[in-house]
């Protein structure tokens, strides 16, 4: 019996699926032995041909290429305003510090709050409170 190799990293697949491709085996045979191995949700068959297809073609990179995208603007300086802009007013909301902060969307606001501060938001509610009895003669 051959053991499941759990939390592989992206590229260890692409790799196997490469030497076993210059090996000369067929791409749904590439995928059932990946399946054997790294278990169902490794990988669709679909994904495993395009690879191929990809080092076929002449690729030998088995890592994520580089993509460009919008540039976040999110950084250390920034962070450190909104976490003093907090903490000059501690019954802030996202939208105070939109206000404040009006080049910056709402969302990325909540994001810096919530995952960069790591501040969460408190509600107090009036509750009925249950004493037990030694509470009650204290």
């Amino acid at each position: 019996m051959l053991k499941t190799i759990v939390d592989s990293a992206d590229c260890e697949v692409r790799s196997v699926i490469r030497f076993l491709n210059a090996k000369k085996v067929k791409p749904s045979e590439i995928h059932r032995q990946l399946v054997e191995i790294y278990g169902e949700n490794i990988m669709i068959d679909g994904m495993g041909r395009k690879w191929v297809r990809q080092f076929n073609d002449g690729r030998t990179n088995v890592h994520n290429e580089t993509r460009s995208g919008r540039p976040s603007v999110v950084n250390d300086g920034l962070v450190a305003k909104v976490n003093e802009k907090i903490r000059e007013n501690r019954r802030f909301t996202i939208k105070m510090l939109f206000d404040e902060f009006p080049q910056i969307s709402k969302t990325v606001l909540h994001e810096i709050v919530t995952n960069r501060l790591n501040y969460r938001k408190l509600c107090s509610r009036w509750v009925p409170k249950m004493l037990t009895d030694v509470h009650e003669t204290k």
